[in-house]
């Protein structure tokens, strides 16, 4: 039996040929294909200025820039996401506040946000885990009461929507990833969604040194900007996935449900919210029964891989890391989010994927976890 890993990208043989195409043109770097791919994003947006890169830390970076955070500066985030989230904020100077997350919905808890704000605060970070959308509306009305800029941390949930906007079409500053594994690729990349066009011409120098080109050849720069611009290759990648965007999202969807339906509910373990119609299904993630198991998580990741069925691990709690440690932060803190970090599992959840593959998924968890029961 074949081996099934946890996600897949599908890149169809026409983006192929479109990538043999970029490279037979000479024009590799940021160009034609770009100009289009950021064209396509606009539209998405509904007309919104976009701005692609070529990572979603990247976006995060510059949203950070683009708000003037600095050294002193506070930013209120989860704990339970990729670190790249907290990074940024320490590469700008400032310190990540986290707030534990909503042991339902896994994302950051909004009820726990007004407790954290002091004088310091600047921004909020949100974070849609597995794709699933923070509540919007709670969220700007936290920031309007404290007067906090929003940097969505969208990397996860590109084709979401709530209350039935497209997630990126509205709102403060929206980062999304198109890293390998994210519903939409361009194998690495990301793009920055600005709440004002005014904003582009600084969005655009700090991709790229902070260089302004004029038409006689001359340059100038007065900021310090990064190397952050997206290739004409990925573009052409991204071009290629744009259409199937819709038919990805709902495939997902599908899988979703068709994981609900077969999941043995007995098992113990915690399911993600069973939204069909805003979360864009990024991952399937379970937190598994610990206390229940005679084995721990890695050894069930061991026998899942024994299986043939890759696993993996999205998140650990961030703030027990070494470098968030050593800024003073402690287990036990956020103890949500530190029970799920433990425990959580990613399974295997990409369109390719038949019902057959959820049921032998769903009967391998069944497999492992019934033989371990302490």
């Amino acid at each position: 039996m074949d081996f099934l890993p946890f996600t897949r990208p599908a890149i169809d043989e026409a983006t192929i040929s479109a990538v043999g195409e970029v490279l037979r043109s000479g024009w590799l770097t940021s160009g034609p294909k770009v100009q289009a791919f950021e064209t396509q994003l606009c539209d998405l947006m509904g007309g919104r200025a976009v701005r692609s890169l070529n990572s979603g830390t990247a976006a995060l970076e510059i949203a950070l820039d683009l708000i003037g955070i600095e050294a002193g500066d506070e930013v209120i985030t989860t704990p339970l996401s990729w670190v790249a989230t907290a990074n940024v904020v320490l590469l700008a100077g400032a310190r990540p506040v986290f707030v534990d997350i909503d042991p339902r919905t896994r994302n950051i808890d909004l009820n726990l946000i007004a407790a954290a704000v002091t004088p310091r605060t600047r921004a909020i970070i949100a974070v849609d885990l597995a794709g699933l959308p923070v509540d919007r509306d709670a969220l700007y009305a936290l920031a309007a009461q404290y007067r906090l800029r929003v940097i969505e941390d969208a990397a996860q949930s590109f084709g979401a929507s709530w209350n039935g906007r497209t997630i990126g079409s509205f709102g403060d500053l929206v980062a999304f990833s198109f890293h390998a594994n994210k519903n939409l690729t361009t194998g690495e990349g990301g793009c920055l969604v600005l709440p004002d066009p005014a904003l582009v011409p600084l969005c655009e120098k700090l991709r790229l040194q902070g260089v302004v080109r004029s038409p006689d050849g001359t340059m100038e720069v007065d900021v310090a900007g990064g190397k952050f611009n997206l290739a004409d290759i990925a573009a052409a990648i991204g071009l290629g996935q744009l259409p199937d965007l819709a038919e990805f999202t709902a495939r997902r969807r599908e899988l979703a449900q068709d994981y609900f339906a077969k999941f043995d509910t007995t098992l113990g373990c915690e399911l993600p919210v069973a939204d069909f119609v805003q979360s864009n299904w990024h991952m399937f993630q379970v937190v598994l029964p610990l206390a229940r198991m005679r084995i721990s998580r890695g050894e069930f990741i061991t026998r899942m891989k024994s299986s043939g069925i890759a696993v993996g691990v999205h998140y650990p709690a961030m703030h027990l890391f070494r470098l968030y440690r050593a800024m003073g932060y402690r287990e036990g803190q956020f103890p949500v989010a530190e029970h799920v970090g433990a425990g959580i599992v990613t399974l295997p959840l990409f369109p390719a994927m038949s019902s057959a593959d959820v049921t032998r998924v769903c009967l391998a968890c069944s497999e492992i976890l019934n033989e371990v029961w302490a």
